[in-house]
């Protein structure tokens, strides 16, 4: 899988410029890939949001864009996100520095593509950036798939939703207002434990729609060990529960976008 079918582009706020790939037509889907990076997998699953009808656009956030997953290449690029300035991983109540950077990104794909608004899916280290990005009036489908910051080191932090209180407070105006939030995770994900989506169903009420895939040891569907929802623990197959979660999301954009 690689990303000749994506039209490379850049975007440039506040000085930071970083590669954008794009495919497809339609309203405009930010995908916020996981760690390590772009892999054939993240990009399998923009192809499917771009066959979807919409714009699949794609920032390179960390890592080397196409190439395939490894142990190796996971711990590199994870330990270079720990000490990047762009995140801060262990903040319980604060977001990334970078999603000021996602937000003008947002605007510019609301700016360039028109329609209700633009959707974005954030997986793993940049799962609960999509709250954050609600910041933004044009954002109108957030998606966290296995949000794992704060790292859940500790009670507090595995609760935490690594946003700031004026960030939580505008989300749950949306909220209130009728927005909508989706989320997915596995339900024995050290990284994304059931604390956190506990937070949102409490902060969030009927606002927050939680899915939580079995992936107890001995499950049916043999995940015990799964973390990546509709990436590398996809299994596309009619009738799988991780292939549901990734139809839903589709639903999702459909119903918030189109």
């Amino acid at each position: 899988m690689s990303l000749s079918d994506f039209t490379e582009r850049s975007f440039t706020h506040d000085g930071k410029t970083k590669p954008v790939f794009w495919r497809g037509t339609g309203p405009g889907v930010v995908i916020m890939h996981e760690i390590p990076g772009i892999t054939p997998q993240v990009i399998r699953f923009a192809e499917r949001v771009s066959d979807a009808g919409f714009s699949a656009v794609l920032p390179n956030l960390f890592g080397e864009p196409g190439k395939a997953i490894s142990t190796g290449y996971i711990l590199k690029e994870g330990a270079r996100a720990c000490i990047s300035h762009e995140f801060t991983v262990l903040a319980a109540h604060k977001s990334s520095p970078i999603t000021d950077w996602l937000r003008a990104l947002c605007r510019s794909v609301h700016s360039e593509l028109g329609g209700k608004g633009v959707g974005a899916i954030g997986m793993c280290l940049t799962g609960n950036f999509a709250l954050s990005l609600m910041m933004e009036p044009c954002l109108m489908a957030p998606v966290l798939s296995q949000p794992s910051l704060p790292f859940p080191v500790g009670k507090a932090r595995a609760a935490a939703l690594h946003v700031s209180p004026e960030e939580l407070a505008n989300i749950k105006r949306r909220v209130a207002a009728g927005d909508k939030v989706l989320g997915l995770r596995f339900s024995k994900d050290p990284a994304c434990p059931p604390a956190r989506f506990e937070t949102l169903r409490r902060e969030l009420g009927d606002g927050f729609e939680g899915i939580e895939i079995d992936s107890k040891f001995g499950n049916p569907d043999g995940n015990a060990t799964a973390h990546s929802v509709v990436t590398t623990d996809l299994v596309d197959e009619a009738g799988q529960p991780t292939r549901q979660a990734l139809d839903r999301v589709i639903g999702f954009f459909n119903e918030r976008l189109k």
